[in-house]
């Protein structure tokens, strides 16, 4: 059961693909085929289940469960529709629930995505820290990417504190990290992004990520440029932020050091570690 839960698993996120916002969707043809269902009609039927299913939950199933029909070949270069429909991770939560539970894909695919609600459940229930945490973690390894991407545009070791500055003085109105701190009350052993709070780091993770992606989509190249475009971006996330009647980041509250929650996360997961052993 266990190696048929991972194959399954991983068919799903093979399949699984983006949604104009962002949020995880399926084909229905690929679902039915990973469900083990041969005919559309009868997997239909399922659907149809699903569906009623998900407006009795009082959601609204045009949301969830979407048509869009294929383009298939049918020879000589002719082409035809065949009936498809996208299910977002709901609605193919849903299908899995109405679906012939004595197929082993089905019952496995119900587990699999029993999981991901919990999963979600338990990412709603997160504390305000924890949720900062978690951003937290998510900039950092941003960072390390965007490190990478400058190092290939030609940015030398000796200047990357110099670039990395550039992108907070065009988001900070011209504050490098030293004169945020100081103009924030912080202390300056503290590393910034642990003393910020989440619309701040995730001002900053935006910042970090269209950089990392205009230096490699544009193929930039040469280490002022490099610079200035990190530059340039912080200053076009500022506006943004401006635009929209957000608060400038210069002028939001620092907060308690992240480190000590990091800590007793990693303690946790030891302890628990040491649990299972």
């Amino acid at each position: 059961m266990e190696d048929h839960l991972e194959y399954v698993v991983n068919l799903l996120d093979s399949k699984k693909k983006a949604a104009p916002n962002g949020s995880p969707m399926w084909s229905a043809r690929d679902v039915m085929t990973i469900l083990g269902y041969r005919d559309w009609r009868s997997f239909k039927e399922v659907i149809e289940k699903a569906r009623v299913a998900c407006d009795n939950s009082g959601r609204f199933s045009g949301d969830h469960f979407v048509q869009l029909p294929d383009m298939v070949g049918i020879g000589s270069g002719a082409m035809r529709e065949m009936e498809n429909i996208v299910l977002s991770k709901y609605a193919c939560y849903l299908v899995a629930m109405n679906g012939e539970s004595k197929k082993l894909e089905v019952a496995t695919a119900q587990t699999y995505f029993a999981i991901q609600t919990h999963r979600q459940e338990s990412q709603e229930l997160l504390s305000e820290e924890e949720r900062r945490l978690l951003l937290r973690d998510r900039v950092k390894d941003a960072n390390k990417k965007l490190s990478g991407a400058a190092r290939d545009a030609g940015v030398t070791n000796s200047k990357f504190g110099i670039f990395h500055d550039a992108g907070y003085k065009g988001l900070y109105d011209g504050l490098g990290v030293r004169d945020i701190k100081k103009a924030k009350g912080i202390d300056g052993k503290d590393d910034l992004l642990d003393r910020i709070g989440r619309a701040e780091l995730a001002a900053n993770e935006f910042r970090i990520t269209q950089t990392e992606q205009k230096l490699r989509n544009e193929a930039i190249t040469g280490e002022q440029t490099a610079i200035d475009t990190h530059h340039r971006v912080g200053v076009q996330v500022r506006t943004a932020i401006k635009e929209i009647g957000g608060t400038m980041p210069e002028k939001l509250p620092p907060e308690p050091s992240i480190r000590k929650l990091a800590a007793a996360k990693v303690k946790e997961e030891r302890n628990r570690l040491k649990t299972e052993e």
